[in-house]
């Protein structure tokens, strides 16, 4: 068993973190998908002197990955051709944030957030190549500046430049793990036309180990933290993201998203999203569209490059929830039989799939061209019953796979894959918040993998 040294910065962080109260700034969401994200108003943190406020959060949680397939005495797989070579993970880690940011009303406001990650030295570094919080080259606690930047506001214009987390559709921070995604970025939003707001940047680099394609415990570029293949990574270099976006939103019934992001010499993604929101008595539902385009550009569509990237996915959702705190949540997704689905489903954060299982699952599957999945989700909301914010559910999620495309690593066809996933969640915008997830993954020819999250802290 192989045990780490103690970094004494981020024991220090965590105290630090934990010692102050104050009102939240932070908006974590609690569960994995955006149909049940929360979305409390933002409460101002603790005043420091003049309206300067300190915020935070520290974060605890069990991770554990069971694929089975342990770690052989070199660390590597014991069964390299099962699972798609994944090795069992396991481990509890914390990791401790905190920010500072000017007052609220000043037109140009400053931010700056410093987090980290460390797991006090007491995990197996053979059962930590999947736990997606360290670097899984050398396994070892980290802090970064998270956030950094200068912006300007006011009624219809926002202006910002610098380190943030920032939440997109296809390019997300992603905050329903231990670790947040933050962007070195640029981006200009303008909202004077009537519920409408347009807006236009340039995504530089990007840190999170959870969605970065090399070491996510830094600031890389955007083409190296994508999952492209290796080789093309090296001919590209670093190059960023330019983004634009439409997003129409009448606050009574209709929401439109039209997002456009293009990848220097990687690939272009159209994202276009509709949703009726509606009531009829105690029941309100969303019925939403949703549309998504991956097509290679630059060096990505020459002869030379190893990764292909051409093809769309159609989705469509059904969700509602009662007065009597029963919910529910159906989704149905196709994939056209093009490539790239390896190199582009869930790269810089985006997860706004409509028919998804809980927890990160699309690698597993040799491959998702012309396959299609159908959710169905039902939960139920405790207060109720007088026990506020705390959720319950369960979910079932069932790839119909293509065997023309999908294999096992020995070549055996692989024809369909169910996910059964049960959450419980419990949090606010400010205080004590737990969300546990257990998932079973049944794949056709290989052994079934069961994931289990139990993730807490307390935000001020």
């Amino acid at each position: 068993m192989k045990m780490k040294t103690i970094n004494l910065s981020l024991v220090a962080l965590a105290i630090l973190s934990s010692s102050v109260y104050a009102d939240d700034d932070f908006d974590f969401p609690l569960v994995q998908d955006h149909e049940f994200e929360k979305k409390p108003t933002k409460i101002q943190g603790v005043e420091i002197v003049d309206g300067w406020e300190l915020s935070g959060d520290v974060r605890v949680g069990w991770l554990q990955y069971d694929y089975g397939n342990p770690p052989s005495a070199d660390g590597s797989a014991t069964y390299p051709n099962r699972n798609r070579g994944h090795i069992d993970s396991k481990g509890i880690y914390t990791t401790p944030k905190i920010s500072i940011s000017s007052p609220k009303d000043n037109r140009i406001r400053f931010k700056a957030t410093l987090a980290g990650a460390t797991d006090f030295g007491i995990n197996d570094e053979d059962y930590e190549s999947r736990n997606f919080v360290f670097d899984p080259s050398d396994k070892k606690s980290f802090m970064i500046l998270q956030e950094g930047y200068l912006s300007y506001e006011d009624k219809e214009h926002k202006l910002l430049v610098g380190r943030e987390e920032l939440v997109t559709p296809m390019i997300d921070t992603d905050d329903w793990y231990m670790f947040a995604n933050s962007f070195e970025l640029g981006y200009y939003q303008n909202t004077s036309l009537k519920d409408t707001t347009l807006m236009g940047g340039y995504f530089s680099k990007m840190a999170g180990v959870w969605d970065s394609g090399t070491n996510g415990t830094e600031f890389n570029s955007m083409s190296k933290a994508s999952f492209i293949d290796s080789e093309d990574k090296a001919h590209i270099g670093s190059t960023g993201v330019a983004f634009a976006s439409l997003v129409y939103n009448d606050l009574t019934h209709h929401d439109l998203q039209i997002w456009e992001y293009y990848g220097e010499d990687m690939y272009n993604t159209l994202f276009v999203q509709y949703d009726y929101t509606n009531s009829l008595g105690g029941f309100n539902y969303d019925a939403g569209l949703q549309f998504m385009n991956f097509k290679e550009v630059g060096y990505l569509a020459t002869d030379e490059a190893k990764t292909n990237i051409d093809y769309s996915l159609y989705s469509a959702r059904f969700d509602g929830d009662f007065s009597n705190g029963i919910n529910f949540a159906t989704g149905i997704a196709k994939y056209t039989d093009g490539e790239g689905q390896g190199a582009t489903l869930g790269a810089f954060g985006g997860y706004p799939y409509f028919a998804n299982g809980m927890i990160f699952h699309f690698f597993e599957a040799g491959s998702l061209q012309n396959a299609a999945s159908y959710k169905a989700q039902v939960g139920y909301d405790f207060s109720k019953l007088g026990v506020k914010d705390l959720w319950a559910g369960y979910r079932y999620t069932f790839y119909d796979l293509d065997s023309t495309y999908s294999q096992n690593l020995d070549g055996k066809a692989q024809d369909s894959m169910a996910l059964n996933g049960f959450r419980v969640s419990y949090g606010s915008a400010k205080g004590t918040y737990f969300t546990g997830t257990y998932e079973q993954v049944d794949l056709d020819n290989e052994p079934t993998t069961f994931s289990l999250r139990l993730i807490g802290g307390y935000k001020f």
